[in-house]
C-alpha cells in the first residue's frame, strides 16, 4: 500500500504541471487586466501604470511569468490580489473555515440521507417507499441549486421569517451564541446543497445495491441462516459501496465548485463568493490559485477513492 501511494502521488505531479500550464495560460490570454482600471484612470500617470506592470511582470513573455509563478507557488508564495491587496494565501484562509463548514456539513447531510433511504429503497424495490423516495430524488437533482436556494429564501425568510438569507460572518457574540448563530444561518445553504448531492448519491446508492442483492451469493448466505439484516450489512453493503465511493469521491471536489451558485444566493463569504468576485475583478492571481486548489483535490480525492477500494475489496491488490 505505501508504495502504491508513492507511486500514484509521483504521478500526480506532472498531471497537476500540465494542469497548471493550461490554467495559466489559459488565464493569461483570457480578456482583462488587474490594472485596466490604472489605465482609464486620468488621475494615475502612465508611467505610474507602466512602473507597476514592470514590478509585478505583466509585460514578460508568457513562459517567464509561468516559471515564476510555478517557482513561487512550489515555495508556498501564491501571489498578489490586486482587488484585495493582500497575499492570496491569506485571503483564501479567511475565507476556507466559512466554505469547509458550509460544504463540510451539506456533505455529511448529503450522505446521511443517501445511504440509509438508498439501501432500504434498494432492498425493497417498487415498494410505497422506493416510489416516493425514487420521485423525491428525481426531483432533488433536476431542480438547480439556485432554484431551491431562492425558493427557502422565500419561504423561511420571507414567508415564516424563521431563518436569515445573508450569511454574516462578523456575528457580535461569543460562545455558544455565537455557535447558535452560525448554525442558524448556515441551515439553508448546508440544506440545498446537502438535498441536492444526497437526492444524487440516493439514485446511485440504490442501483448499486440493487446490482449485488441479486447475486447468488446472497442467496446463498440467506441459505446458510443468516439473518436479512446481517446479509445486508456485511455481504451487500460493502460490495455495493464500491462503485459509490468513486461517485462520492469524485463529487467531494466538485460540491466547491458547485458552492459558488449557492454562496452567492446567500452571500456565503466563502471560496466561490471569492472566485465570482475576483473573476469580475479580473483579479488573475486569485482565479488561478483557486482553480488549481480545486485540481489539486479533484487527484487528491481519485487517490483517496482508490485507497478505499482495497479496504471495501480485498480482491484489489497494489502490488
Amino acid at each position: 500500500m505505501p508504495k502504491y501511494v508513492l507511486r500514484r502521488v509521483l504521478i500526480s505531479i506532472p498531471v497537476l504541471v500540465g494542469i497548471s500550464i493550461v490554467l495559466f495560460s489559459v488565464l493569461a490570454l483570457a480578456p482583462g487586466d488587474p490594472f485596466e482600471e490604472l489605465a482609464t484612470n486620468a488621475n494615475v500617470p502612465p508611467e505610474v501604470a507602466q512602473r507597476l506592470r514592470a514590478q509585478f511582470g505583466l509585460d514578460d513573455p508568457l513562459p517567464v511569468r509561468y516559471v515564476r509563478w510555478l517557482t513561487a507557488l512550489a515555495r508556498g508564495d501564491w501571489g498578489f490580489s490586486f482587488q484585495s491587496r493582500m497575499n492570496v494565501d491569506q485571503l483564501i484562509l479567511q475565507r476556507l473555515p466559512v466554505s469547509l463548514f458550509v460544504l463540510g456539513s451539506a456533505y455529511l447531510l448529503a450522505l446521511a440521507l443517501a445511504l440509509p433511504i438508498g439501501i432500504l429503497s434498494a432492498v425493497r424495490p417498487y415498494s410505497i417507499f422506493d416510489q416516493i423516495a425514487t420521485t423525491l430524488a428525481f426531483i432533488g437533482f433536476s431542480l438547480p441549486t439556485f432554484f431551491t436556494g431562492l425558493l427557502f429564501i422565500l419561504v423561511f425568510s420571507i414567508w415564516l421569517d424563521w431563518l436569515p438569507f445573508i450569511y454574516r460572518a462578523d456575528i457580535d457574540a461569543t460562545g455558544w451564541r455565537w455557535l447558535a448563530e452560525h448554525a442558524r444561518q448556515a441551515i439553508m445553504p448546508v440544506a440545498v446543497l446537502g438535498l441536492f448531492e444526497g437526492a444524487t448519491l440516493t439514485r446511485f446508492v440504490r442501483t448499486s445495491v440493487l446490482e449485488v442483492i441479486r447475486l447468488d451469493y446472497v442467496n446463498t448466505a440467506r441459505a446458510k441462516g443468516l439473518s436479512e439484516a446481517r446479509t445486508i450489512g456485511k455481504h451487500v453493503v460493502r460490495n455495493a459501496l464500491i462503485p459509490v465511493v468513486t461517485v462520492v469521491a469524485l463529487q467531494c471536489p466538485t460540491i466547491f465548485a458547485g458552492a459558488v451558485v449557492t454562496e452567492q444566493i446567500f452571500r456565503v463569504p466563502g471560496i466561490g463568493s471569492l472566485l465570482i468576485a475576483a473573476i469580475l475583478a479580473s483579479d488573475t492571481p486569485v482565479v488561478l490559485a483557486i482553480t488549481f486548489v480545486y485540481s489539486v483535490l479533484v487527484v487528491a480525492f481519485n487517490l483517496i477513492a482508490d485507497v478505499i477500494y482495497g479496504w471495501l475489496d480485498p480482491r484489489i491488490s497494489y502490488a
